[in-house]
């Protein structure tokens, strides 16, 4: 017969086990926000300024697309103030009209070449598979938090460009409906 001690160790030791089991049938569910682990450094230009360096923190949601949640600092409370699609060529050059790629989006091929951009956190090997992926890559940027350095957004949303943003010539794309 156990004596009273020892059923209490057991039923706290039960108790535990309970705990612990169903701690792990409750593990965190993933969550959209997961995985941006791709930390990517680099300035815009918004309203013809020079910004940044921003802090990017990006992963792939799909093959052809690669979303970067983007933040002026480090700092664990900083603000996210723009968001950053970067979209496979072989997407984008079919279907995005010229004259709004031109406006809205940059070829990150041009923006790596130019040295402004450093892929942070990883391995220098990872880095330039990480930076040759996304010169495959056309990006568009939405600007979030306008005017720049505002107690609160006005509802604004701005197109930064890449400093090394270079119009495209090309007849590719759809056409536009107003020519």
């Amino acid at each position: 017969m156990l004596s009273r001690a020892s059923l209490r160790v057991l039923g706290c030791l039960g108790a535990l086990i309970l705990v612990l089991s169903q701690g792990s049938a409750q593990q965190k569910k993933a969550t959209p926000a997961d995985g941006h682990d791709i930390h990517v450094l680099a300035p815009h230009v918004v309203e013809g300024v020079v910004m940044g360096p921003y802090h990017h923190y990006c992963k792939a949601v799909s093959p052809e697309v690669l979303e970067c949640l983007i933040y002026e600092s480090t700092e664990a409370n900083a603000l996210m103030v723009q968001v950053e699609y970067m979209i496979a060529k072989s997407v984008t050059r079919p279907t995005v009209r010229l004259d709004l790629w031109n406006k809205h989006y940059h070829d990150h091929a041009l923006e790596i070449a130019s040295g402004r951009v450093q892929v942070l956190d990883r391995t220098p090997e990872d880095a330039k598979a990480i930076a040759e992926a996304a010169a495959q890559t056309d990006g568009i940027i939405f600007h979030l938090w306008w005017p720049h350095g505002a107690k609160a957004p006005n509802g604004t949303v701005k197109f930064p460009q890449a400093i090394s943003h270079k119009d495209r010539t090309d007849a590719s794309g759809p056409a536009d409906p107003k020519k």
